[in-house]
């Protein structure tokens, strides 16, 4: 979760932790809610050690799951961030929304979130956290997304077969937005 604190958007939404500590909580709260909203209406890929890490993807929902999960979130949210980083969460997620239904189709396979262990980094596992999931998309010819602020991961992201479509400025963290697709 380390590597989460620098994140724009991370950084943003913990604005009412009050110390380091309190805010690599706040993270590992909202890394495993975002593991079980995979494990529920996505693909849930954790490392051959779970501890080292997880990818969190998910699938084209019906709408009627996609308005449960979403009021799900916003409780879990609100809770979890206080009213200040619940604020800047919707705010930065109204932004993206719309614009990443202009570039990606509903149909698309969405990466949600990869987190490897600090001490597990740089020895391949986001790769073989990422490769089943990128491999059965491709064989069901399904386009996949993930959207980032962090754009010194976007060459990890390009030698998996993402491509970066479009970039944004976004308006609460002041950072590049980034959407990036990876067709079958």
């Amino acid at each position: 979760l380390l590597s989460l604190l620098p994140d724009p958007f991370y950084q943003s939404i913990t604005v009412e932790c009050g110390s380091h500590e309190a805010r690599l909580l706040m993270l590992e709260r909202y890394f495993e809610y975002s593991l079980l909203e995979s494990q529920r209406t996505g693909r849930l890929v954790f490392a051959p050690d779970a501890s080292d890490g997880a990818a969190a993807w998910l699938l084209p929902r019906t709408d009627e799951i996609q308005t449960a999960e979403s009021a799900r979130k916003a409780i879990f949210m609100a809770q979890l961030l206080g009213p200040k980083g619940s604020a800047k969460y919707h705010a930065i997620v109204d932004y993206m929304t719309p614009l990443a239904e202009r570039h990606v189709s509903s149909e698309a396979w969405y990466l949600s979130i990869v987190g490897i262990h600090s001490v597990a980094q740089g020895q391949g596992l986001g790769q073989t956290l990422l490769q089943s999931t990128l491999e059965e998309a491709s064989k069901l010819k399904t386009r996949c997304y993930l959207e980032t602020f962090t754009s010194k991961n976007v060459p990890f992201y390009q030698r998996l077969g993402f491509v970066q479509v479009a970039e944004y400025s976004e308006p609460t963290t002041d950072a590049p937005y980034i959407i990036m697709c990876r067709d079958a």
